[in-house]
């Protein structure tokens, strides 16, 4: 059979008539995996059978820089409300910043499952399959990249609140991680802190207390469809949060002291219209994941309207109820 713009008898590769005669309906295989994801997410929401990741309180409330940070800059802060947190990046590595967020993801998921600020794992290539990322070289050595500017990071969060009789101050600052004996920086004279895996991280004490009395429960299939989208990523985390924690109809300040564009980690807009026309873009992707979603920009563009939805149904209440 010939094909289209072809001379009969000579045979063609179907992707090949697809690509030059039917464009149109042409799918990449990077949006067919991602449609399958998706697909993936809604199923298990339905079926109550979703595969829980874990993160910790002070990056679901206030996110990490979306964007490498301009070259000299180590220090990064977002205020939510009362709360405030301050990201201090090491000198040689700079600050975390885009999908750096997925390692302490990865690392709280880990020891929340392990019940251990002890984390342990077989290898690399673990992290990169938990949230779909290929294993090239370039992969790898971002992922080398992402864990040394994850270890060298301070981080500082606190609240303060007026309750009489007095103001209520609460501070803390911590690193993410103690040691780490993982893949690249193996040193021969080094006692190994395992036997049984290649890969241990011990999580610095105040990490761990953090993402064991406050743990944050996430859709990990989710995540892994949003991971190279970190805007997406907080927005949808925040969310899962935020509608599960509301008591009804509430309405979230988009700008000001109190306001969304302080707390994601997206760089500063300049005009409020362009902070609204990004936001209305990252929930086209989370309502794909989360067709209930009750997340929207009031007629006046003033605020963000979110209602009580769980987006986390395998006994949610159990994860949040700490947060109370």
């Amino acid at each position: 059979m010939s094909t289209l713009g072809q001379p009969r008898g000579t045979l063609e590769h179907a992707g090949q008539v697809l690509a030059r005669d039917f464009g149109e309906f042409v799918v990449s295989k990077q949006k067919l995996k991602k449609a399958e994801g998706i697909c993936l997410v809604r199923e298990k929401r339905e079926t109550a059978t979703q595969t829980l990741g874990f993160t910790a309180r002070p990056f679901v409330l206030c996110g990490l820089p979306i964007r490498r940070p301009p070259a000299g800059q180590l220090l990064f802060e977002r205020r939510n409300g009362h709360f405030t947190l301050q990201v201090t990046g090491h000198p040689e590595c700079g600050l975390p910043f885009g999908q750096d967020r997925l390692v302490p993801i990865f690392l709280a998921t880990m020891a929340v499952r392990q019940q251990s600020r002890i984390v342990r794992f077989e290898s690399a290539a673990e992290l990169l399959d938990t949230f779909g990322l290929s294993k090239g070289g370039k992969e790898y050595r971002r992922l080398v990249s992402a864990f040394e500017r994850i270890f060298g990071a301070t981080i500082f969060f606190g609240t303060e609140s007026s309750r009489p009789p007095a103001k209520v101050v609460h501070r803390s600052r911590f690193n993410f991680l103690s040691e780490a004996q993982i893949w690249y920086n193996r040193v021969s004279a080094q006692p190994p802190l395992s036997d049984e895996f290649a890969n241990v991280v011990i999580l610095s004490e105040e990490f761990y207390r953090e993402i064991s009395e406050h743990p944050i429960p996430a859709d990990l299939d989710a995540v892994k469809v949003l991971a190279s989208a970190p805007a997406v990523l907080d927005l949808f985390v925040w969310l899962t949060y935020r509608c599960f924690s509301a008591k009804g109809p509430e309405k979230i300040p988009l700008f000001g002291d109190f306001g969304l564009a302080q707390q994601l980690g997206c760089v500063e807009y300049s005009r409020p219209r362009r902070f609204r026309a990004m936001l209305e873009q990252w929930l086209i992707p989370i309502r794909g994941l989360w067709p209930e979603c009750p997340a929207a920009i009031s007629s006046d563009g003033r605020y963000l309207i979110v209602s009580k939805v769980n987006a986390v149904i395998p006994n949610p209440a159990a994860a949040f109820s700490r947060l109370a």
